[in-house]
């Protein structure tokens, strides 16, 4: 990490800041916490961060020894970026920060809004007190993009980047938009059900619990 700013503070906090409180280091943290991601995908999810930025924060989360470098087995074969076991470790802070944030009186609502960030809303703002407790496995598609969600006894245990290896409970199929729309309540599951900007199949009693618990 040669040329970083320090902040020569022996406090653990200052150290956690001069790994990741560079700008996009934990945008990048957020968006690998579903899942492992190419360079290419990593930059069509973070358009404001250029090329040799992305590529110099990647490697100093590397160095830190946040992030590494993996292969995937064929026939992929691609090369992703993943958190390490420590790195994974910043869940739970990405999350609580990431909720503190959202009750800003002052959120931008402008900017496009993603599907890695909506995903990590939905970790955030899930209520387990929201829904008598429930289990059921879902896939959300936003297209392009693939997750697979499980709530098991009425606790969200997995959000992750992909096509569930199973068929799924319940399929829930929308654009970003609607999703964002649907979480911070400026749309209802109803209103995006009749208008036809939310799809679902399968067990839809599933799916509506999910998107009730969720809501912010």
């Amino acid at each position: 990490m040669a040329g970083k700013r320090r902040y020569d503070d022996g406090c653990g906090l200052a150290h956690a800041l001069e790994m990741v409180g560079e700008r996009w280091a934990l945008l990048i943290v957020r968006d690998l916490l579903l899942g492992p991601k190419r360079f290419t995908d990593l930059q069509a999810g973070l358009p404001g961060a250029g090329p040799n930025v992305l590529t110099q924060r990647l490697r100093d989360l590397e160095q830190a020894g946040v992030i590494q470098r993996r292969t995937l087995p064929p026939p992929a074969g691609s090369r992703v970026y993943e958190l390490t076991e420590w790195g994974a470790e910043l869940e739970p802070i990405v999350v609580t920060f990431g909720l503190w944030g959202s009750r800003s009186p002052v959120l931008p609502r402008e900017g496009e809004v993603r599907a890695d960030s909506l995903m990590i809303s939905m970790r955030c703002t899930f209520d387990a007190t929201a829904e008598p407790a429930w289990s059921a496995s879902y896939e959300i598609r936003l297209d392009p993009d693939r997750f697979t969600a499980r709530v098991v006894d009425g606790q969200l245990v997995a959000l992750t980047r992909g096509q569930p290896t199973e068929p799924a409970d319940a399929v829930l199929e929308t654009a970003p938009a609607t999703l964002d729309a649907l979480l911070n309540g400026r749309t209802s599951t109803e209103a995006a059900l009749a208008d036809g900007s939310l799809r679902m199949t399968g067990d839809t009693e599933a799916g509506c619990r999910l998107l009730r618990a969720v809501r912010a």
